[in-house]
């Protein structure tokens, strides 16, 4: 996801039974380059693993740069090609990268040149209309020498909204000898489950799922409010950007609050000035108060 997995919300999916957590996608360029940009795009701590760090990139020199740099905090490091966000399409990134096999494989090869044919090197990709091309492009990228691949099952030109193609992730799955993520329409735990039998593949991806639910993989149909408490704690541990702070609060509770309440909410300017919001309608415990983190029921004032 471009900005939202970073450090605290990594942590919080992780206490609710995520196996495996990715940053948010960088530009493997601006991270070579400046210390600043790997600074605001990246932090960790020990207890932050596994971890992948996802790039974007067009040039395999630079994003082996960046893999090297990453490498000593990371677990591995994947290469983006499903970003559809306009922006990147055109900056020759993200989902442009599904029309240029060769790049990839170029960009996979350098990356297990420079940092060893040891270091986990996954590409999570989009399908193609005539998806004989997306088994091809699977299958170059594992000649390169990928270890996983992710498989989202929507075009680039296809809305969220809109069903993923399960069939075409289980093409992949039977035409590669590398281990396969599915992605797209993880919303619960029980149909995590029913994608993994339909389509055989290794492991299942949640993004959207998981910011409006960071404890699906818990089992949860709607978000805890244990995850509230949790979430806030690990922002103000360690560190958040009010933006993505006020953001990421707002899809939590989005069944939780009326349309008026979220409205309120998010006209708040501050991260103090949420706080106290929250504490004027809700019961919401602190570190070291009883039921901090445990409990799930929404207590309102």
């Amino acid at each position: 996801m471009v900005r939202y997995s970073k450090l605290p919300f990594r942590a919080l999916v992780r206490s609710f039974n995520t196996d495996l957590v990715y940053t948010p996608m960088m530009l493997a360029k601006e991270f070579t380059s400046h210390a600043f940009a790997r600074h605001a795009d990246f932090s960790t701590n020990i207890a932050d693993r596994p971890v992948i760090a996802q790039f974007a990139a067009k040039d395999p020199l630079i994003l082996a740069r960046a893999a090297e740099l990453s490498f000593p905090y990371v677990d591995g490091i994947d290469l983006n090609c499903g970003c559809p966000q306009s922006w990147a399409v055109q900056e020759g990134i993200g989902a442009h990268l599904m029309h240029d096999i060769q790049l990839v494989s170029e960009m996979v090869r350098a990356v297990k040149a420079r940092c060893g044919v040891g270091r986990c090197v996954s590409v999570k990709i989009r399908v193609h209309g005539d998806l004989q091309r997306t088994v091809d492009f699977a299958r170059q990228v594992e000649a390169a020498g990928v270890d996983y691949v992710t498989v989202h099952g929507r075009r680039r030109s296809q809305r969220s909204s809109e069903p993923v193609d399960l069939d075409a992730i289980r093409l992949v799955k039977e035409n590669v000898s590398v281990p396969v993520v599915a992605n797209g329409d993880a919303t619960t735990l029980a149909n995590t489950h029913q994608i993994a039998a339909y389509t055989g593949v290794d492991g299942v991806m949640s993004a959207r799922g998981l910011l409006s639910n960071p404890a699906l993989f818990a089992g949860y149909t709607a978000t805890p409010w244990s995850c509230i408490e949790r979430f806030i704690d690990f922002a103000l541990e360690y560190g958040l950007n009010f933006g993505l702070f006020q953001h990421h609060l707002s899809d939590m509770m989005e069944r939780t609050l009326t349309r008026q309440e979220r409205k309120s909410f998010n006209e708040g300017r501050g991260v103090a000035a949420c706080l106290d919001w929250l504490d004027e309608r809700f019961v919401l415990r602190r570190r070291g108060e009883e039921g901090f983190g445990v409990v799930d029921e929404i207590i309102r004032k």
